[in-house]
């Protein structure tokens, strides 16, 4: 029987997700249904949070957002509702997420794992909008704050990739009929020939030999 759209994307964000789990240190995740329809997604790095009955903003290091992809998914936004306390200018105290423009415009073709790396960079305030708050009191406290460098978390989301070391890919001599490419390293080149060194430190004594033209010296 073949599947529907909404199962195909369904496997398709599933892949996404694992993908982007094998490249990360920050981003795991548990999820529920075969294909799967909600996720709870953990982001292991720096965000803020006030404890209950403090005035103090501090720093937590571990954050859970739950994601449903409703029977209208994808062509409508999924259900998002953050677990852990946060204190952020466009997540509301109850957990209500707003992602911008994607709120009122919401684009089927985003993924999930590029959804993953919008909540991280809202986590570590790298994307935040300070004029259309869900959280004012966070708003202001973003505006004024002077205690903390923003962003508070240097890694992107894929922090495996970017600390991968690069390969300087090499020339490639074009193959002909017969013979394939290989790179300029492989290929053996001739060794430069010795040159000729002199030294003159040393004194050479000359003597000078009268030719039959007048108009040549010779030494000897």
């Amino acid at each position: 029987m073949r599947e529907s759209p909404r199962i195909r994307r369904l496997r398709t964000d599933r892949r996404a997700l694992d993908r982007l789990r094998s490249e990360s240190t920050i981003v795991d995740f548990v999820c529920h249904g075969d294909p799967p329809e909600s996720y709870l997604i953990r982001f292991y790095g720096k965000g803020l949070y006030r404890p209950d009955g403090s005035p103090d903003i501090v720093v937590g290091e571990q954050h859970e957002v739950g994601i449903r992809l409703g029977a209208s998914y994808p062509r409508m936004m999924p259900e998002l509702s953050w677990k852990t306390p946060i204190f952020h200018p466009n997540i509301s105290g109850s957990g209500i997420v707003c992602l911008g423009g994607y709120g009122t415009y919401w684009v089927p073709s985003l993924n999930l794992d590029e959804l993953c790396c919008m909540l991280w960079d809202m986590i570590r305030y790298q994307n935040f909008d300070v004029e259309s708050p869900y959280n004012r009191e966070a708003a202001q406290w973003t505006r004024t704050q002077g205690s903390f460098r923003l962003p508070l978390d240097h890694r992107p989301l894929r922090d495996k990739l970017a600390n991968a070391p690069r390969v300087k890919p090499q020339p490639v001599v074009p193959a002909t009929e017969g013979t394939d490419a290989v790179p300029v390293a492989a290929i053996a080149q001739p060794a430069e020939p010795e040159e000729e060194v002199i030294f003159l430190g040393d004194t050479v004594e000359a003597q000078v030999v009268e030719p039959d033209d007048p108009d040549i010296l010779f030494i000897e």
